[in-house]
């Protein structure tokens, strides 16, 4: 499953003047997925199931 949008990356990268290589998209889409694991772990700790802001 990929949490990222491809074509929002690139424009970040076009007006920062860089390029993105492959591996890049994949490392982003584990670090995305290990921040929603983390906060799913907080939120569902304080009995809720509603992820909020302050569960990152």
């Amino acid at each position: 499953m990929s949490f990222i949008v491809k074509k929002s990356v690139q424009e970040f990268a076009k007006k920062n003047n860089i390029k993105v290589s492959k591996e890049f998209y994949k490392a982003l889409d584990k670090e995305v997925e290990l921040l929603l694991r983390r906060a799913n772990k907080r939120c569902l700790e304080n009995k809720r199931k509603t992820l909020m802001a302050y569960d990152v």
